[in-house]
């Protein structure tokens, strides 16, 4: 495996330098903290309410985002923001097929602060949200929030039962992670050819020798995305578990257990598989005070969202064979992301 990309060193201001705020409450509340957005639309229908968000954060944080969408899209946002943030495009040195990647890699090389928090575009963060997460990189290289929906329209509802099995049995995997900038230097970021970017940059600081905290109390709102995005992102998640082999094969086994019980008419095996299935959800959405963000009834979707990653494994599981990966961003990606182990050869000695 060749070595992750390594991001660019400090780059001088780019478009849009962000007035910092000056003199009174506004100087007391600012952490020295860099926000990186990784961006790239083809639309600006969310430009307004991104442009408020942004607004708020840059009285908080140092905020760079650092924008792949094509051209006359990006001049609409230099106009929008300038003032607000620093606005980078992609360092064009970096390749990959996964420009979140990249657009990390440009954002974390130009921050100019230690502490670096990492987010997608549909991440809400507050003031509480963001010191809690600047204390907790006093102490460790990497810090793992816990997202939640909000608003919760039928499908962030139905992708919430696959948040709360992962508080019950460990811990989530948000849009939104939170660095180290020297330690994210010194392991020379993480490989921008893998599709689960999350798991790989968390295996990277692993494989390294770094520390991680993953807060269940940490919740840091986020929006759902549309009902055709989501429905498009199914297979596409579910590959992500090519990562994850213990998860796969219990994916992989959901319908075949399903097809045995219909066949052997056992609908106690079905009603106690989904009782129990919707009891873990429940132990996941009541733990370290879970039960403020996720409504109750969000511990219904398990067993549904249990029965779609069943059958979105077998559709991932085919593209690989047969296709040598899944479509991602107008190319292709074969690796999920690296196992651990061959992560490790870069540690440090």
């Amino acid at each position: 495996m060749s070595a992750p990309a390594r991001p660019a060193g400090p780059a001088p201001d780019g478009h849009g330098t962000p007035a910092a705020p000056t003199g009174g409450t506004a100087d007391r509340r600012r952490l020295p903290v860099a926000y990186v957005l990784p961006l790239r639309w083809t639309d600006d229908a969310e430009l307004a309410g991104l442009t408020d968000y942004l607004r708020r954060l840059s009285g908080l944080v140092d905020v760079t985002v650092v924008d792949g969408s094509p051209p006359e899209v990006f001049e609409r946002h230099e106009r929008a923001w300038r003032g607000l943030v620093r606005h980078l495009r992609p360092d064009p040195a970096l390749r990959g097929v996964n420009g979140k990647v990249t657009g990390v890699l440009t954002g974390v090389g130009a921050a100019r602060h230690e502490h670096v928090v990492i987010a997608d575009d549909d991440v809400r963060y507050d003031e509480a949200g963001l010191r809690a997460v600047h204390r907790l990189l006093d102490r460790v290289d990497l810090v793992r929030p816990q997202n939640y929906f909000d608003p919760l329209p039928w499908h962030a509802w139905w992708d919430t039962g696959r948040t709360l099995l992962n508080r019950a049995l460990g811990a989530d995997y948000p849009g939104t992670l939170a660095v180290r900038r020297s330690t994210f230097l010194a392991m020379g970021g993480y490989d921008p050819d893998v599709l689960f970017e999350n798991l790989e940059l968390i295996r990277t600081v692993r494989a390294y020798g770094g520390t991680e905290a993953a807060p269940a109390w940490l919740y840091v709102r986020r929006l759902p995305p549309d009902t055709a995005h989501f429905l498009g992102q199914r297979v596409r998640q579910a590959y992500d578990d090519l990562a994850q082999p213990a998860r796969l094969v219990v994916s992989l086994a959901v319908l075949p257990a399903l097809a045995t019980a219909v066949a052997a008419r056992r609908p106690g095996l079905l009603l106690g598989a989904a009782a129990t299935t919707v009891a873990l959800a429940e132990a996941g959405r009541r733990r370290a005070g879970g039960a403020a963000v996720f409504p109750p009834v969000t511990s219904l979707a398990a067993p549904f969202w249990v029965l779609e990653r069943g059958a979105c494994s077998w559709l991932a599981v085919g593209r690989r064979l047969l296709f040598g990966g899944v479509r991602y961003a107008g190319g292709r990606v074969r690796r999920a992301a690296h196992f651990e182990r061959t992560l490790r050869p870069h540690r440090p000695h």
